[in-house]
């Protein structure tokens, strides 16, 4: 895949970012060049790698899933007007 200056000034104008005709045709080198690059990363046989999240091997902490309420009833209604139970008292408004 190619750049052209083009692309590169629809790209800004969708970043919302205000490229100069200098600095559009100075990165339209730079993205051939990621594109160059990447494309020389879909040449690499990646058969039987198993996918990571880092390159050391480490376990991911977990915490346990546990439904609480979170202990802080008190403190969420502790400026309301009027609460009971832990719940907001608010005026009738429907007959």
């Amino acid at each position: 895949m190619s750049v052209d200056t083009d692309t590169v000034k629809r790209v800004a104008r969708l970043a919302r970012i205000k490229v100069s005709e200098e600095d559009a045709t100075r990165m339209t080198g730079e993205l051939n060049a990621i594109l160059g690059f990447v494309e020389q990363l879909d040449e690499v046989n990646i058969d039987g790698v198993e996918p990571m999240t880092s390159v050391v091997e480490q376990t991911m902490k977990k915490r346990v899933d546990g439904i609480t309420d979170g202990n802080k009833a008190d403190d969420i209604t502790l400026n309301a007007p009027a609460s009971e139970d832990h719940f907001f008292m608010v005026p009738k408004v429907v007959e």
